[in-house]
């Protein structure tokens, strides 16, 4: 029996509509640390959170969690997994405390059990002042890490967060990342997100996926080698002509911002030239936006139904 690692071997799910979900998703990833999934709306990342969850069953394919099958063992899975679901809501007149008792009592701990872990939980996420407060006088992000408090409480050390910052501001984000940086110590977080900064900071390995299929695989470096460029030199001036040097490549943005993508040899020799003429721009190792948009070739933001690469061609 495998230890210590999630396999998903060619899970793949169709809807009675004929809708494919999931296409033969295949991966193997240590259970420590953070997995981010990242993919646009309607990627098909909710139903592989939801299939890993136990919550629903895939059509073909298979996938463990630590050596145990996530259909034909589901109650042994749900014994030591939690999931925070995208759409989870606090109920109005329900204080943070008081809704983690409940998920805590459903899941089978004594109330003075129950009780020790929430005080515990709404400690570690900082939201002791708002514990018994009814959710309907709390902000958005005091609402999402009482969520997160609740799977810290129980005995999951595999939790499940599915687009856990969406819609919460700048500030309640930054917020919920630290918390996710210090709990990803002693758990194993597999968390779907559409932004991609918060995958580039919290994630230990990520996945992209697109239209139900798996593109690409592994931590932020092998995804650069994976694209063959490692750095970017970003022109700040949108009217400046670019041409790109052998071995690199020039990518027109949806603003109409332009950058080069090529090594950080010849990033030094670029920044170097364009020094001399006087032209102002940036460089960087390749950010996951960037691998992002040239593995998908089109934006994160872009509608399910438009079929055309927009304007960040190659």
């Amino acid at each position: 029996m495998t230890m210590g690692e999630l396999i998903c071997d060619k899970v793949s799910k169709t809807y009675k509509t004929g809708a494919i979900a999931l296409d033969k998703v295949s991966f193997r990833i240590p259970t420590k640390g953070v997995f981010a999934l990242i993919g646009r709306n309607g990627a098909g990342k909710t139903t592989i959170v939801r299939i890993l969850a136990t919550d629903l069953m895939p059509s073909t394919g298979n996938a463990t969690i630590n050596g145990i099958d996530v259909v034909k063992e589901a109650a042994k899975v749900r014994e030591f997994v939690s999931i925070v679901p995208q759409e989870a809501r606090l109920v109005t007149w329900v204080t943070p405390k008081q809704m983690i008792l409940s998920y805590l009592m459903y899941r089978g701990f004594t109330y003075k059990d129950a009780k020790k872990r929430a005080e515990a939980a709404v400690k570690r996420v900082k939201i002791e002042k708002y514990a018994d407060r009814k959710s309907d006088k709390l902000s958005g992000g005091t609402k999402r890490k009482a969520l997160v408090a609740s799977v810290i409480a129980s005995e999951a050390n595999v939790l499940f967060l599915d687009e856990p910052t969406t819609g919460l501001d700048p500030i309640s984000r930054a917020e919920l990342w630290s918390v996710l940086n210090d709990l990803k110590k002693d758990h194993f977080i597999f968390l779907t997100t559409h932004y991609l900064e918060e995958a580039e900071r919290l994630a230990d390995h990520i996945g992209i996926i697109e239209n139900g299929k798996l593109l690409a695989m592994g931590t932020l470096d092998e995804l650069r080698k994976k694209i063959k460029y490692e750095y970017s030199v970003k022109l700040l001036d949108k009217n400046e002509k670019l041409r790109a040097p052998k071995h690199s490549k020039v990518v027109i943005g949806l603003d109409g911002s332009k950058q080069i993508l090529t090594s950080q040899k010849e990033a030094n020799a670029i920044s170097k030239k364009l020094i001399q003429k006087g032209v102002r721009f940036s460089t960087s190792p390749v950010s996951l936006e960037e691998i992002f948009y040239y593995i998908v070739k089109r934006s994160i933001n872009e509608d399910e139904e438009d079929g055309s690469g927009g304007e960040y061609g190659y």
